[in-house]
């Protein structure tokens, strides 16, 4: 399995957690919540950026 296909895995078990426990999708979603998802994926971008970078190397 590449790294960049565990990386994806990470990032989705994250979004469930996420979803489950901290509701970030629910009716009630504060600016700071929705901090959470939007740093969430900017790391999972800046993960895909050096594992695509490291693998061509």
């Amino acid at each position: 399995m590449s790294k960049t296909s565990i990386l994806l895995i990470i990032y989705i078990v994250g979004l469930i957690i996420g979803a489950v426990f901290l509701d970030i999708w629910s009716a009630n979603t504060s600016i700071i919540k929705g901090l959470i998802g939007l740093g969430w994926t900017a790391l999972l971008l800046i993960g895909i950026f050096f594992t695509e970078k490291n693998e061509k190397d």
